[in-house]
């Protein structure tokens, strides 16, 4: 009997996670709706004494659900960690800010004094940001130390609105004498841009506290790195620095450069994929070799550096006793180069913590080295950036060191050079699909390939949403991530315009073969992806409610090819039906 009691304890203790004062509904894929849904677990709230932890990423939470939670939450003073990361799966995103506040007000009404917040993976934009603001500037968040908001779509408005709410924390925390002192601070995938990561530079600066950053994939050129770069050296204890997947070009690099001369406890430090060029990267392999004693890891793969610039980076490591890893896969180093960096770092001993450079792009056949006569055109255009002008302006950007090219064409500086790797073919993306394309068209694809298609019309722009969605993989955060974001941008765009709005649904129900057409057009092969992609694509704002209906009924009918998609098709029905419901 007592070894039975001991069994049922074990497994109820398995089931929520319970350890150390926290109580974990992880990756339970609940279907959290209403007060009813969430009886049980909220009970168990109520009846945990000494709550210090509540998990309930990996589940789908609806408003109701979130109040009924959030009056259990009232009264737990002691909680200090929230790991709420992708609880909105499927929900609309006007769902989102009335949830987040229920749970912040709770939060502030208990009285407890928050160490962690985890919110990534949730998709909120700028909106959900606002769902947070008031419990960011209370009492609860004085205490914080970690604040995750990796793939939160926050844009430009959503960076502004969290720097000002940091800003005010440090601000009436110091007041208190207990002045807010964030350790981790994790933003990827937002599209921050300059004026968001400049926002948030001026907060960093202000706290001074920060062990670890991560902003990769976030739109951010050389103004915002050079701000963030100040921002750095005011926080001495800084161990990580992940900027992976920005521009800095020569002109940013340089600047980080400056700024990690005052970072001696750095241990990590990612600019990979970030266009370093050949100056930035002396420049920082300068700043390596005198100092940054515990360095660990050095990431300046795809940055366009060439043999020399890479020799000097791989020189300034020698001496990096706690060195594991050395990436410089991707440059211009040529075949002599690559065989030129591996013998050196064979030489010195640390052959085997150089990693791959089976990417390298081989030699320039035209000095990609040079200043960037654009980055000062840059400024001004960053300087008068408004919110309503983020596309326009990232297009600029995005094709910068083309009009480098032709610039000193004219001028009979150089001859036509062969075009860098920067930006990615889109073309080749949606010719010939494949997830590795997508991604390494890096954090501005949305843009590329929003300008690449013809938004008005209907027919090409579905063509585009199936190619892109036919990459689709559920099981893969990064690829799934990607393929939403820039049907998003492509569909926003295009919806835009009144005219699109029902013949983008009839085009696309052609493609998948669902109805004939007089013009004979051949389906495409129906996949998953394409289902998935479009259950995302429903649930936002831009999409028509009107066209809801008209894809339920298709999506309800007996279709061998639907039928291969199993869970697919029937999570899509079933959000077709719940935003039907809603409207």
């Amino acid at each position: 009997m007592a070894s039975d009691i001991v069994a049922q304890l074990a497994d109820s203790l398995a089931k929520t996670g319970v350890e150390d004062g926290e109580l974990s509904y992880k990756g339970q894929g609940r279907k959290l709706d209403d007060s009813q849904s969430v009886e049980d677990m909220v009970k168990e709230i109520q009846d945990f004494e000494g709550l210090q932890a509540l998990r309930l990423e990996g589940n789908t939470v609806g408003v109701e659900a979130a109040q009924a939670i959030a009056k259990a939450l009232e009264t737990k003073s002691e909680l200090k960690r929230c790991y709420w990361s992708d609880m909105f799966t499927g929900r609309l995103r006007s769902e989102i800010p009335p949830a987040l506040n229920s749970l912040g007000d709770a939060v502030m009404m208990a009285g407890a004094r928050l160490t962690v917040l985890d919110l990534s993976d949730n998709a909120f934009g700028p909106d959900g940001v606002k769902g947070i603001e008031k419990l960011l500037k209370s009492t609860a968040c004085f205490t914080l130390q970690e604040l995750r908001l990796n793939n939160c779509g926050m844009g430009i408005g959503g960076g502004k609105i969290l720097a000002a709410s940091l800003t005010q924390c440090h601000k009436k925390s110091s007041a208190e004498g207990t002045p807010l002192s964030l350790k981790v601070f994790v933003a990827g995938r937002n599209r921050l841009e300059n004026d968001g990561a400049t926002a948030l530079a001026q907060s960093f600066q202000l706290m001074g506290s920060l062990e670890e950053v991560h902003m990769p994939q976030n739109g951010i050129n050389h103004p915002g790195v050079t701000a963030l770069a100040t921002a750095m050296q005011q926080n001495p204890g800084l161990r990580i620095l992940n900027l992976n997947d920005n521009t800095f070009t020569e002109k940013g690099a340089i600047a980080m450069a400056q700024a990690l001369k005052h970072l001696h406890s750095i241990q990590v430090i990612n600019f990979g994929d970030c266009l370093v060029r050949s100056a930035g990267a002396k420049a920082i392999a300068e700043t390596v070799s005198e100092g940054l004693p515990i360095l660990k890891e050095l990431n300046l793969s795809y940055g366009e550096i060439t043999e020399d610039a890479a020799l000097a980076v791989a020189q300034a490591v020698k001496d990096k006793a706690q060195l594991e890893k050395l990436e410089l896969n991707g440059n211009y180093l040529g075949e002599d180069g690559c065989k030129a960096v591996k013998e050196l770092m064979e030489s010195m001993n640390l052959g085997d913590l150089l990693g791959s450079l089976s990417d390298d792009e081989g030699e320039p056949e035209e000095d990609e080295d040079e200043d960037d006569d654009d980055d000062d055109d840059d400024d001004d255009d960053d300087d008068d950036d408004e919110d309503d002008e983020e596309e326009e302006v990232d297009e600029d950007e995005i094709e910068e060191e083309e009009d480098e090219e032709e610039e000193e064409s004219s001028d009979a500086k150089l001859s036509t050079p062969v075009s860098a790797p920067r930006p990615p073919d889109v073309s080749s993306f949606l010719s010939f699909p494949s997830p590795d394309k997508l991604l390494k068209l890096g954090a501005k694809r949305a843009l590329l390939v929003q300008e690449q298609v013809d938004v008005t019309d209907a027919t090409k722009t579905a063509e585009a949403f199936l190619k892109i969605a036919s990459v689709y993989k559920e099981e893969n955060n990064d690829v799934k991530n990607a393929v939403l974001d820039t049907i998003d941008a492509l569909l926003n765009k295009a919806f835009a315009a009144p005219s699109f709005q029902g013949s983008f649904v009839s085009a696309l129900l052609v493609l998948l073969g669902l109805i004939k057409s007089e013009d004979k057009v051949k389906p495409v092969i129906m996949v998953p992806g394409h289902l998935y992609a479009l259950e995302h694509v429903v649930r936002q704002d831009y999409f028509p409610k009107e066209n809801v209906a008209v894809l339920e009924a298709f999506m309800s009918r007996s279709n061998k090819v639907l039928e291969s998609c199993g869970n697919a098709k029937n999570s899509l029905q079933s959000t077709l039906q719940r935003v039907r419901s809603q409207s």
